[in-house]
């Protein structure tokens, strides 16, 4: 098990950015792909970004590759999400997730198993 607590979410203008924390509890961080995805009101949670266990590897969603980049600190047992150029349409509940490794490729590829309780982000037109 692992815990997940994200941070970093607000109001923020079109154009604007944000920076996401999620932390871990335990010492198994390193054992896990983390990754970020998000759900807006009336629509199902989408994939946002993922990295692999060493922070080598990542993958974006299309709709936001290019302005937001996924990191991990495994000393810190915490993964970020910068979020640049946001867009009205980025307005979603983020949440943390964490998953073992499915097979070799994108760190998507993970049995997402642990959540966070999501943080709230606006994007203001």
């Amino acid at each position: 098990q692992v815990q997940l607590v994200e941070s970093g979410g607000g109001l923020v203008q079109a154009g604007g950015s944000l920076r996401l924390s999620c932390a871990a509890s335990g010492r198994t961080f390193s054992n896990y792909n983390m990754g970020w995805f998000r759900q807006a009101p009336g629509k199902e949670r989408e994939f946002v970004a993922a990295v692999s266990r060493s922070g080598g590897s990542t993958s974006y969603a299309d709709s936001v590759k290019g302005r937001f980049a996924i990191s991990r600190d495994n000393a810190k047992n915490t993964v970020y999400l910068q979020m640049n150029s946001l867009k009205p349409g980025d307005t979603a509940v983020y949440s943390c997730a964490a998953g073992q490794p499915l097979a070799l490729g994108p760190p998507a590829r993970a049995n997402w198993s642990y959540w966070g309780q999501g943080t709230q982000v606006t994007v203001s037109s």
